[in-house]
C-alpha cells in the first residue's frame, strides 16, 4: 500500500505542467470542512476528502511561494508533496487512526482513500478553473469562481460518500 501511495503522489506532481496556488478562502473552507466533519463524527472517507483537498492546496501554495522567491531544487514538486503527505499520514498511522482493519473501503483505509480522492478532486477543480479562465481572456465567469470550482468536487464527493455510507 505504501508503494502505491508514494507512486501515486510522485506521478501526480511530477507531471503537473504548471503550479497555480489556490486562494486563501479555498484553503480556509477546506480546513473548516475537516474540523467540522471530525467534530460531527462523519465517515472517515468524507473527512479524508477534505484533508486531501487541504493538503493539495497547501502544496500548491508552497510551490507558488518557492517560485515567487526564485527558490528551485531538483524534484521540488515531488519533495514538497511527499513532505506534506508524510506530515499528515505518518502521525495518523502512529496514532492508529489509519490502519484499523475494519475501517476499509475498496481495500484501502477510508481516510487514505478520502485523501487521495480529495486531493485529485481539489486539484482537478483548480485546474478546471485555470482552463476556463484562460478561455475567457483571463477573467472569471462569476464572482468567487476560483473558490467554487476547487471546493465543488469536495462537496459533491462528500455527498456521494455520505449517501453510500448510509
Amino acid at each position: 500500500m505504501r508503494k502505491i501511495f508514494f507512486t501515486f503522489f510522485c506521478l501526480n506532481f511530477l507531471f503537473a505542467a504548471n503550479i497555480y496556488a489556490f486562494c486563501p478562502v479555498c484553503t480556509i473552507a477546506v480546513g473548516a470542512g475537516v474540523g467540522l466533519s471530525r467534530w460531527l463524527g462523519i465517515d472517515d472517507t468524507i473527512t479524508g476528502l477534505w484533508i486531501g483537498g487541504l493538503t493539495a492546496s497547501l502544496i500548491a501554495w508552497t510551490l507558488n511561494w518557492l517560485k515567487s522567491k526564485n527558490k528551485t531544487f531538483p524534484y521540488q514538486k515531488i519533495i514538497v508533496a511527499f513532505l506534506y503527505y508524510s506530515f499528515i499520514i505518518i502521525p495518523l498511522v502512529w496514532s492508529d487512526i489509519i490502519g484499523h482493519p475494519f475501517n476499509k473501503l475498496w481495500g484501502l483505509d477510508k481516510l487514505v482513500l478520502g485523501i487521495i480522492l480529495g486531493s485529485l478532486g481539489f486539484l482537478g477543480g483548480g485546474l478546471t478553473y485555470q482552463k476556463i479562465k484562460e478561455k475567457n481572456n483571463g477573467h472569471a465567469h462569476f464572482p468567487f469562481e476560483k473558490v467554487v470550482l476547487p471546493v465543488a468536487p469536495l462537496i459533491i464527493l462528500s455527498l456521494i460518500f455520505y449517501f453510500a455510507a448510509k
